[in-house]
């Protein structure tokens, strides 16, 4: 068993200890390695009564021309009186993305790019739950449940899911497959926002086992990234029956015992590794200058909600400042049209456009406040450890790095890990092809 403290709160807004603070959880149960489709499954059907329910989007002609009149009688802050982008995000980028979204953006193209795929709506626990669901042509494909984090959205995985359904396309085999399963988060894109709190990573890894159970899976795999790891997380600690293993791509969690000190500045132990040594200095200067939308969003969604309801500039500027690394490859982008790995500027307007219009800017950040109500709640007691094997995979400019020697701590059956040397906070957005190519070699050995 692990245990936490109040700290990690301020670390990170995603905490595995949430799985003991919702649940309770005794011992672990064994995974099979065998992948078992139901027949109804297989066809493509539902059971009945289940209330899977085709999905498209189709947004109205007011609501865009209501975003463009918005977009166009923008009231400007003052520019910033800095050379760089310490205060935040810069009026030059701003206005530039602005003037796209406004003149060149067409949000019709991205709803014909959903809609070409199998989208579904059903109700999980109250809740009415939106998903992609994409069958691979090759018979033994693995199913895995795919979630994504804030300021994400489904938009971030469309370009994996080609590779990974159809491997033998991109560079794969076919035994290489997967079945895709991608949910909107509560409160997030098109699914339905919560009417009651209670709607933390936990309760939604036992939704996401639902779903997948629902669609026939009696085993899969799950994979997630910034919250979506912290989901991904809770679904190895409760273990749920067919679960047979996670891969995560971000690592908030640090060392416990060196929490205390990346708070409050002290220099690295002297007995860390130089790896060690360069995180610890790395999570220092994050908790110091990075962090400043998730205090918010922890303590006071619903404040800069309002704002972010009201406004699409503002919406924009909030949603592309999530780290220092990003916003600069995405400043680059609009001012300099230099390449973000595979992100395209209509790529980042789809994704704040999709919030826009689904009026999701305060919705989507209610969770990091659950998160941190049941973090609290959870602080200095015991948690089970995951179950299922576990993947990561350390993309170079993600927000905190990923030293192997914490990750064999917190998870005692890592089975496996690979340091990457590209890709960053978004990488299933930014190296598509490179990501699906470490799911297959992360997942190999449980096929």
């Amino acid at each position: 068993m692990r245990h936490i403290s109040a700290l990690s709160l301020v670390l990170c807004a995603s905490l595995p200890a949430l799985a003991h603070a919702q649940t309770n959880i005794s011992g672990s149960r064994t995974m099979t390695a065998t992948n078992t489709v139901d027949a109804a499954a297989a066809a493509g059907r539902h059971t009945p009564g289940e209330d899977v329910r085709p999905f498209r989007v189709a947004m109205s002609a007011e609501a865009l021309n209501d975003l463009r009149r918005r977009l166009q009688a923008t009231r400007w802050a003052d520019k910033e009186p800095v050379a760089d982008a310490s205060q935040g995000v810069q009026l030059a980028t701003l206005k530039e993305l602005t003037r796209y979204w406004t003149t060149t953006y067409d949000w019709r193209k991205a709803e014909a790019r959903l809609n070409a795929l199998p989208q579904f709506v059903t109700n999980i626990d109250g809740l009415d739950i939106h998903f992609i669901h994409v069958k691979s042509k090759e018979k033994n494909a693995l199913p895995i449940i795919i979630t994504h984090g804030w300021p994400g959205s489904i938009i971030e995985q469309l370009k994996i899911i080609g590779p990974l359904t159809d491997p033998t396309a991109h560079g794969g085999r076919a035994e290489d497959a997967f079945d895709v399963v991608i949910p909107s988060l509560p409160g997030y894109g098109f699914s339905a926002k919560p009417t009651a709190p209670g709607w933390n990573p936990v309760r939604i890894a036992q939704a996401w086992d639902v779903l997948m159970k629902r669609l026939g899976y009696t085993s899969y795999v799950a994979q997630g990234g910034d919250v979506g790891s912290v989901v991904s997380d809770a679904m190895g600690r409760l273990a749920p029956n067919g679960l047979k293993g996670i891969h995560i791509n971000l690592f908030l969690g640090g060392a416990p015992e060196l929490r205390a000190g990346i708070v409050s500045g002290a220099p690295p132990p002297a007995t860390l590794s130089e790896e060690e040594k360069a995180d610890y200095l790395r999570r220092q200067r994050l908790q110091a200058t990075g962090f400043g939308y998730l205090v918010e969003q922890v303590n006071r969604p619903e404040t800069i909600g309002h704002s972010l309801a009201d406004s699409p500039v503002g919406l924009a500027a909030w949603m592309i400042d999530h780290d220092a690394i990003s916003y600069g490859h995405i400043s680059q982008l609009f001012l300099e049209k230099k390449p973000f790995g595979a992100i395209t500027r209509d790529d980042v307007l789809d994704n704040i456009t999709l919030y826009w219009l689904t009026n999701t800017g305060a919705s989507s950040a209610w969770l990091y406040w659950e998160n941190g109500r049941a973090a609290v709640a959870a602080a200095g007691k015991p948690m089970p450890d995951v179950a299922v094997p576990v993947a990561f995979s350390a993309f170079p400019e993600e927000i905190v790095g990923a030293p192997k020697t914490w990750l064999e701590r917190a998870y005692p059956k890592l089975a496996y890990y690979n340091k990457l040397e590209k890709g960053g906070h978004f990488a299933a957005w930014e190296e598509p092809e490179l990501f699906a190519t470490e799911l297959r070699a992360a997942f190999k050995s449980l096929r």
